[in-house]
């Protein structure tokens, strides 16, 4: 999965992407530094396919707000740029409220326009589910994708992948005691089907099996000086991480907002409200240089946003991280201690 892809450097050799495993890429929204890169990270995809490859390909999934698909058809076709899989793009119907007024992308500028490209397959348009609050995206056997609303320029979006639960551990040692040897039977009992023992005994898997291992959920804030609604808070409750943008410091709030950004205070107080176990700040102003470009005299530190984050969440037992470009961040499984 890549979210937001900036440019296709993304995808360059080294970076740990391989080419062949995306298939699901997310846009917040349409301004153009998380926009512009999306036509080249799709080239380059393509560039770096093998021919004993693309024939087993999948449709690469795209999904973003209300004119996203005529974006990529005008863009594809004024290059002249030839895919070699096939691609949908799934719209967000945005509400109303996202955005300022002038900010509101009217039907005719979003239509779309012009024959669609040779690869491009039929995409949905997601209506915002009222009941809950939100957008459901896709699931499949290990996650399930949601968008939530939020308040910016233009209409904005964030995402929460959520990893369903897994089977825990098979009682291996109470597995022997019943005289039941590795085989095929403890996969079936991992896979949650109840078996019947030579003893003619019937073994269910909660007999063997330790607690479920709860999925990982991963959070990302789109651009936002504010969120819309409650089914943002309900999808990120209890978030193993919550990436989250900082534009300008706290003591800069009131700019940050009417340019629709947020400060490491705001970007705490939706982690404190969703229970975060990690907060990562990200989209930072020009302004703060990283410490190994500080020079002597400046005074605009990256660092100081995740002091005032940390400050925020004092007490709260919440870990902020600055994020940085190809960062990886591990999470671990939160297994249920061994009885």
């Amino acid at each position: 999965m890549i979210v937001n892809p900036f440019w296709d450097a993304c995808l360059r050799p080294g970076h740990g992407v391989p080419t062949g495993r995306i298939t699901k890429v997310f846009i917040s929204h349409l301004h153009g530094d998380h926009l512009f890169g999306l036509p080249g990270l799709l080239c380059t995809v393509s560039l770096n396919i093998s021919p004993d490859v693309q024939q087993s390909l999948k449709c690469v999934d795209i999904y973003g707000p209300r004119g996203l698909r005529k974006f990529l058809r005008v863009t594809l076709g004024l290059t002249g740029s030839q895919l070699l899989f096939p691609y949908a793009v799934h719209e967000l119907e945005p509400t109303s409220d996202q955005c300022p007024e002038e900010g509101q992308l009217s039907l005719e500028m979003t239509e779309e326009s012009g024959p669609p490209h040779p690869q491009e397959q039929p995409g949905r348009t997601i209506p915002l589910d009222v009941s809950s609050d939100c957008y459901l995206l896709f699931q499949d056997s290990k996650f399930v994708v949601k968008a939530f609303r939020l308040f910016h320029r233009i209409p904005s979006f964030g995402f929460c992948i959520q990893e369903h639960d897994r089977p825990g551990r098979l009682k291996t040692e109470r597995l022997k005691e019943l005289g039941l040897k590795p085989g095929p039977l403890y996969g079936r009992l991992k896979a949650g089907e109840s078996v019947v023992l030579e003893s003619g005994r019937t073994l269910h898997p909660s007999e063997v099996l330790e607690a479920d291992i709860p999925g990982r959920k991963v959070c990302v804030f789109g651009d936002c000086s504010s969120v819309l609604g409650e089914g943002a808070f309900r999808l990120c409750a209890g978030a193993d991480v919550l990436v989250h943008e900082a534009t300008l410091g706290d003591e800069h709030r009131e700019k940050a907002v009417e340019h629709g950004h947020s400060t490491p205070e705001m970007a705490a107080a939706v982690a404190r409200t969703c229970c975060a176990q990690r907060l990562v700040l990200y989209h930072f102003s020009q302004r703060y240089k990283p410490g190994s470009l500080q020079k002597e005299g400046d005074e605009d530190n990256v660092s100081e946003l995740k002091n005032q984050a940390e400050q925020a969440l004092q007490g709260r037992g919440v870990e902020v991280t600055l994020a940085e470009d190809f960062m990886t961040i591990p999470i671990p499984l939160k297994r249920q201690p061994t009885s």
